[in-house]
Order: C-alpha cells, then structure tokens, then sequence
C-alpha cells in the first residue's frame, strides 16, 4: 500500500517505524526536514517528498500537524475520493476535515502513541476504518469507538499518559537515593508496570483484580494507596481529565 504522511513529527515517526519493512511505500512530507531526512535514511521503504506529492501518491494517508496549521496546509491539497484519510489530530473534529479533504470521504480519527512503533499498541479509531485495520490490525489491537465524542474522550485518557510517567519516575528517583543505582531503578519500576500489563494482556485481568491483590490491610501498596488518595491525587487527575472537556467538547 502507498502510504503518506502529512506532518512528520514524533507520532509521524514512531507510525512509520511500526509500518516500515512490511512491503509499503512509506512517503513522508518535507514539513519538519530533519525528521524526515532522518527517516528517510532509517528505511529503505520511506521517501520525502513535498505535501502536494505525499497526497498524489498515497491510498493512504495520515494527517499528523497541528490544528491551526492543518487548517492552512490541508484546504490547497488535491485530494481524491479513492483516498482514505487517518487524522491523529486533537482539536480538528470530522466534519471539518470533510470540508477540508474533499473529495476524499473515506475519514477516520485515531489516536496513535509511540508504542505503535513496535507493535501492540491500542489504537481507537471513529468511524471504523479498513485502511486503519488493514495497516496495524495485525500488530495493534483497535478498538472501534461508537462516536467522535467517544474518540474525543479517548484523547483525554491518552493525556495520563504524562502524569503516569512522572509518577513512575518520581518513583525511580526515590529508589535511585536509596540504592545508588539510577538505571536499574528505573529498570526495576518499568518492569513491574510492564508485569501488570501483561496480566491484563495475556491473562485478562482488569484494574479491579490487579488492585484487589494488592489490597491487603496495612501492606506497603495499601499503604501508600490511602496516603495519595488523602493527599488528593485521584481528585486532581479527576479534575484535570474534567478540565479537557470544554476543548474536546465533552
């Protein structure tokens, strides 16, 4: 498939890294030079080419900028309607993006994080897409969300993604003073996380179970649990996700 990307930033690269040596021709726009030159130069299947091009020769293409500047760059393309379109763009909802890709109807939002560069991601996509399934269906697992304010929901839980890192390195850090040892703490802090990840992924547990195993009664996880909880932490996350609403028009 001939596959292109409008924008090459780090979701651009880490989409193209998933995609690359699986007999697709991957071409990347010029907008941010040097990460397409260093893409270019990684793959053998990626090219660079100017915007007007990545769109003349692509089935499939991705829109990865920034809201305001999708808005400039997007309308003076020459899009087509055999073209199916991927936006993984906050803030430009579908019914702008039909304005401003028309003809092309075949649209669809998702939301792709680094991990997709190797694989097992999870992509959320409104509508469902063919194009999106039949490039990362067999690595990614999608999840087809029944509406765009469902998707729009889904890019506000995307945003603990920070918040979850920085505790875990606030964690690391601490266990680093302790033992003097910074990279295998932090080896140590991931791998317990990536533990309970694979039960969820492999063994089908969910959030319930795995905080019932660490739930006994003045143990160490319950410990520091209620202390968060009576610092406010789970009200703040709560109340930041809340505050996203307004944006995403929740």
């Amino acid at each position: 498939m001939r596959v292109g990307f409008i924008g090459t930033g780090e979701i651009a690269a880490a989409m193209v890294a998933g995609l690359s040596g699986r007999g697709h021709d991957l071409i990347v726009s010029q907008r941010n030079s040097q990460m397409a030159a260093n893409l270019a130069a990684e793959f053998s299947d990626v090219r660079v080419a100017a915007n007007a091009d990545v769109v003349a020769g692509s089935d499939v293409v991705f829109l990865c900028l920034m809201a305001d500047v999708a808005r400039d760059v997007l309308a003076a393309l020459l899009w087509r309607g055999d073209q199916a379109v991927i936006s993984v763009m906050v803030d430009v909802p579908l019914a702008e993006l039909a304005q401003l890709c028309a003809p092309a109807s075949d649209i669809a939002l998702t939301i792709p994080l680094s991990a997709v560069a190797t694989g097992r991601s999870v992509l959320p996509c409104y509508p469902d897409s063919d194009a999106l399934r039949a490039l990362f269906g067999e690595s990614d697992t999608i999840i087809a969300v029944p509406s765009e304010a469902g998707l729009n929901a889904h890019f506000a839980a995307s945003a603990l993604s920070a918040p979850l890192l920085d505790l875990m390195q606030t964690g690391a850090t601490w266990l680093a003073a302790q033992t003097g040892d910074a990279k295998g703490a932090e080896t140590y802090v991931a791998g317990v996380f990536a533990g309970f990840l694979r039960q969820m992924s492999v063994q089908g547990a969910d959030f319930d179970q795995l905080l019932e195993g660490l739930a006994t009664e003045g143990g160490l996880n319950a410990t520091i649990k209620r202390q968060m909880a009576d610092a406010g932490a789970p009200d703040a996350l709560i109340a930041g996700l809340d505050g996203l609403k307004t944006r995403l028009k929740l």
